[in-house]
């Protein structure tokens, strides 16, 4: 089958496309691990992790205490994405293209719209992780940072952090409907209020309450849940720190995972449900995300409120940076090699990504391909706050 390129070999050719590029916010904010070396799918990447200090009193003495020995943990991930972009070149369609616009402008931005494609992917993976979120807040108003919101659910999702001991290398990536809310906030326009007019001139998302801001055009979207004001737990006491909890038989409907619940004997606390129960009148379990209920709950069957806002939920976040990790490599080679006769790495300048393009030599014609690997982790869902909208 061959290109349709009969549009862009005219004699007069005005400008070349702009190759659109979405929002990106979660790759530049969690912890990457971006190599260009090569992996197999399913191929385990692993990754320190220090241990909590101890505290002595110190003593004097003539040498220093023989103590300091730690044991380093570690955590894994797994490259369990391989994709690829691919388009296909005759060589009669290249001799035409160089007689108009030029075969090498449409090549670049092809691969660029590769790229794009690619790290839209990713983000969305990202995105995807915040279900791993430790507990969650939902607006004051009615959406989030509207004029009655403000930044209230803001501060307590930093408190969520706060409270689970999170360090200070803190992202918050919005969506960018909620981008154009916050941009209509006085309190972050009026100069005399912010201290300064980057917010309002240039439109910078400036930092908040310790906090990067990026907007994501990949805010993840999950369907809301469909179980009813009478779900409710077992007979069975459930202690703080406890992440699987059993169904009672009275409900009726779903509770799906990025739900988010409040049980009516703690209020002041919204878990986000990490796994969900299709069918909550068959006494099945969900799992909330670490480190679970902060509240105990007693042995008598307990109601859930499903605070789900709308048919669908928006997914905002804060988090540490080291709460979320990113991997990417490139796709490994056969040990003889395969029929690609060129093969470079190239740096996306948006994202910083690497990314290798092929190019096979067919019959008459090349076949290109922009291709990466990857994998996403929420490795501490204790330091990710949700914020619902």
């Amino acid at each position: 089958m061959s290109n349709t390129i009969t549009s862009l070999y005219n004699d007069a050719f005005a400008a070349l496309e702009v190759v659109s590029r979405e929002q990106i916010g979660m790759i530049p904010a969690v912890m990457m691990d971006a190599q260009a070396n090569r992996v197999v799918i399913g191929q385990t990447i692993r990754f320190p992790i220090a241990p909590a200090a101890t505290a002595s009193t110190i003593i004097a003495g003539l040498y220093a205490p023989d103590t300091g020995d730690q044991t380093i943990g570690n955590d894994t991930l797994s490259i369990d994405q391989l994709y690829k972009c691919p388009f296909r070149w005759e060589g009669g369609e290249q001799a035409l293209l160089n007689q108009g616009p030029g075969y090498m402008s449409v090549n670049q931005q092809q691969i660029a719209q590769a790229m794009r494609t690619l790290v839209n992917q990713i983000e969305n993976d990202l995105c995807d992780l915040s279900i791993k979120a430790s507990r969650a807040v939902s607006s004051s108003g009615t959406n989030l940072f509207d004029a009655t919101d403000k930044l209230q659910s803001l501060a307590n999702a930093v408190k969520i952090l706060d409270d689970n001991g999170a360090p200070f290398d803190r992202h918050l990536v919005i969506g960018t409907t909620e981008v154009a809310r916050m941009r209509a906030l006085t309190q972050l326009t009026n100069v005399n209020e912010a201290g300064e007019q980057s917010f309002l001139r240039q439109g910078q998302l400036a930092d908040l309450f310790g906090a990067k801001v990026h907007q994501s055009a990949q805010i993840y979207t999950p369907t809301a849940g469909t179980a009813d004001a009478s779900t409710d737990t077992d007979s069975s006491a459930y202690a703080v720190g406890d992440t699987v909890i059993t169904l009672g038989t009275s409900g009726t409907g779903a509770i799906k995972a990025g739900d988010v619940i409040v049980f009516s004997t703690d209020t002041t606390n919204k878990y986000v449900v990490a796994s969900g129960d299709a069918d909550v009148s068959g006494g099945g379990t969900i799992t909330l995300a670490a480190p679970g209920i902060r509240k105990a709950l007693p042995a008598t069957a307990t109601t859930i409120a499903v605070e789900n806002r709308a048919a669908e939920i928006r997914h905002n976040i804060l988090f540490d940076r080291s709460a979320i990790m990113l991997a990417t490599r490139l796709p490994h080679d056969p040990v003889d090699g395969d029929a690609a006769t060129k093969k470079i790495v190239v740096q996306d300048p948006r994202s910083g990504l690497a990314f290798e393009i092929r190019a096979y030599p067919q019959y008459h014609r090349t076949y290109y391909e922009v291709c990466i690997a990857w994998g996403v982790k929420a490795v501490k869902p204790a330091h990710i706050a949700l914020m619902v909208d």
